[in-house]
C-alpha cells in the first residue's frame, strides 16, 4: 500500500539529539574519551576566563567543536557553523540543545584563539595521552620517529627580497631569478621556509611537522612543527626524545635520512638505541644495533608512522594548512595529534 504524501512539517518535536544518535555511533565512544580530558582541565578553564564580563563560548563546547572540524575534513569556521545549524549529530556532540542559537564564526574564531593562546592544546594532547598510559596502551620503551612536509598558507609570488628595495612589482615574476631563504622571505607567512623533502620535488613554502610514535599501539607520544630546514628533523627528533622523559633505555626507529654519525651518537648518549635504517654506504649504524632481533621488529614497526601523516593530511587538513605563522600551524597540528589519539584510543576501546 502507498504512503500517504504529507509534506505539512510536524510543529514539535519530542525526540532530543540524544535520542536521535544511534547507540552504536563511533561519535559516542569519542565522547566518553573527550568528556574525561575535558574534566580534568576545568582547573585549567577556571584560571584562564575572568570571573567578570560578558560570558563567551564554553571552552567544552570550543574544544569538541574543533575536533568535528578535524574528525570531519570541515574546511572553515562558517561551514562548521552551518552544520552546527542543523546538524543533530553535531549538537549532540558539542553539547547544543535543539534551540541553542549557533555562534557567529568570527566569534567562534576569536574565543577559539584566546583559548588556544594558554596552551589549552598541549594541554588537551596530554591528558588524552595519559588515559591511553593508564590502560597501558603505551609502550614506554619502543618509539619511532618521522618529519612529513606541511604546505604554507603562502604563494610563491608572496616569497620576496627581504629588502622591500629590492622587490620588482608584486613577485609574480619570479621565474629566472636565484632565490633562497638567506636573501627571500614570504610577506604573507614570515615564518614559512622554501623547501623541497627529496631530490626532484619542486621547492614549496612549507613548515615540518614531527611525530613520535609508540611502537605497540601506534599512538602519538610527541609531536611538533619546526620551521623547514635541512637539520629540523633530527633535531626535533632529539628534543622529543628529551621531552618524553625516563631514565630506562629505549629504542627509535627511523628512516635513512635519520642515519647520520651526530644524530646516532646523541641518541646512544641519551641512553636511546638507534634502530635506524642503515644508508648503503657510510652508515653509522653497525652490528652492535642490527645483530639484535628487535632492531628488525623496529624498522617493520617504524612504517606505521606514516599512516598517522596519511591522516592527518588526507583528514586533519594538513595538507595546506590554513593558518599562518609557526606557532598557530604548531596548534593545528596538535589539536589533530590529539584528534588521531582520541580515535585510535576510541578504537582500542571497543578491540
Amino acid at each position: 500500500m502507498r504512503g500517504a504524501k504529507v509534506e505539512t512539517p510536524n510543529m514539535f518535536s519530542y525526540l532530543s539529539p540524544e535520542q536521535r544518535v544511534p547507540q552504536d555511533h563511533p561519535l559516542r565512544a569519542i565522547r566518553v574519551i573527550v568528556d574525561r580530558s575535558l574534566a580534568e582541565l576545568d582547573s585549567h578553564f577556571q584560571g584562564i576566563y575572568s570571573a567578570f564580563g560578558r560570558p563567551s563560548i564554553p571552552p567544552e563546547h570550543l574544544l569538541r567543536a574543533l575536533l568535528l572540524q578535524v574528525f570531519y575534513s570541515i574546511r572553515s569556521e562558517r561551514q562548521l557553523m552551518e552544520q552546527l545549524n542543523y546538524n543533530l549529530l553535531f549538537r549532540w556532540f558539542v553539547g547544543l540543545d535543539m534551540d541553542a542559537a549557533v555562534w557567529v564564526p568570527t566569534v567562534f574564531t576569536k574565543n577559539r584563539d584566546r583559548l588556544l593562546d594558554h596552551g589549552t592544546v598541549r594541554m588537551f594532547f596530554h591528558s588524552v595521552l595519559e588515559q591511553a598510559r593508564t590502560r597501558d596502551w603505551l609502550s614506554d620503551e619502543h618509539f619511532s620517529v618521522d618529519g612529513t612536509l606541511l604546505e604554507a598558507w603562502a604563494s610563491q609570488k608572496s616569497f620576496q627580497p627581504k629588502d622591500p628595495e629590492d622587490r620588482d612589482g608584486d613577485g609574480s615574476d619570479f621565474r629566472g631569478q636565484e632565490r633562497s631563504n638567506d636573501t627571500h622571505a614570504s610577506v604573507t607567512d614570515p615564518d614559512a621556509r622554501l623547501y623541497k623533502k627529496s631530490a626532484g620535488e619542486a621547492s614549496r613554502l612549507a613548515y615540518l611537522g614531527h611525530v613520535l610514535m609508540d611502537n605497540r599501539h601506534g599512538l602519538i607520544a610527541e609531536e611538533m612543527v619546526t620551521t623547514a630546514d635541512g637539520t629540523a628533523e633530527v633535531d626535533a627528533a632529539v628534543r622529543m626524545v628529551d621531552d618524553l622523559g625516563g631514565t630506562q633505555r629505549i629504542t627509535l626507529g627511523a628512516d635513512k635520512g635519520y642515519d647520520c654519525r651526530e644524530f646516532v651518537q646523541d641518541l646512544r648518549d641519551r641512553k636511546v638505541t638507534p634502530h635506524v635504517a642503515r644508508k648503503r654506504k657510510g652508515s653509522a649504524i653497525d652490528g652492535r644495533t642490527t645483530r639484535h632481533a628487535g632492531y628488525a621488529m623496529s624498522i617493520h614497526a617504524r612504517r606505521r608512522i606514516e599512516s598517522i601523516f596519511g591522516w592527518m593530511k588526507t583528514i586533519g587538513g594538513l595538507r595546506k594548512t590554513r593558518f599562518q605563522g609557526l606557532e598557530r600551524v604548531g596548534l593545528h597540528f596538535s589539536l589533530a595529534a590529539t584528534a588521531y589519539n582520541i580515535l585510535r584510543i576510541s578504537r582500542l576501546r571497543v578491540a
